[in-house]
């Protein structure tokens, strides 16, 4: 929890097959958990096919009207002709954060090549940040483990909060590497 409001969250699942009805929605359901977790609110959830104009209408909506504080989309950041999910979040976000797609690209990577292909980006629109992850639930856990560590403190950031900047520990305990010294 950023603060003492609880961070808001969106989950828009971008698929085809889900909006159809026609496959089950695991990667929301799969944030839906990792958020209740962790005490955030899930503040709006919708499904809508792979078009730019429905993904786009959604994101504007979440982040302007309803001022939440992160956005999470799964589905359509790969090569497909239809996966489009790139295209709709890029022009709406007015500031870049690569750092974060470039880890979930990381982590990925860690178990399979294909994480590279994924398009996925990351960006801040007026006091939300907007993440793009995969659509498999693998892909999904990568991602979530990537923001864990960050959502809370990017959203404090965001807020216009102070946090402190103590980096977070380190598994085990041990504390952080700081070039290169324990």
């Amino acid at each position: 929890m950023a603060g003492d409001t609880p961070i808001r969250v969106g989950i828009l699942t971008v698929s085809d097959g889900c909006a159809a009805g026609v496959r089950e929605d695991r990667s929301g359901e799969a944030i839906a958990v990792w958020a209740a977790a962790r005490g955030f609110e899930v503040a709006a959830r919708a499904v809508v096919p792979d078009q730019v104009s429905r993904i786009a209408s959604v994101l504007l909506e979440w982040c302007d009207r309803l001022g939440l504080d992160l956005v999470l989309t799964t589905g359509g950041t790969g090569f497909g002709p239809r996966d489009v999910t790139p295209e709709a979040t890029w022009p709406l976000v007015r500031r870049e954060a690569p750092g974060i797609s470039e880890a979930i690209r990381l982590r990925g990577r860690e178990k399979t090549p294909y994480a590279a292909l994924s398009r996925g980006l990351a960006g801040i629109r007026g006091k939300t940040l907007v993440v793009n992850l995969p659509g498999g639930t693998g892909g999904v856990g990568d991602g979530l483990d990537v923001l864990d560590p960050l959502a809370e403190h990017a959203v404090a950031l965001l807020r216009g909060e102070t946090p402190p900047h103590d980096p977070p520990a380190t598994p085990g305990g041990a504390p952080p590497i700081m070039g290169g010294v324990r």
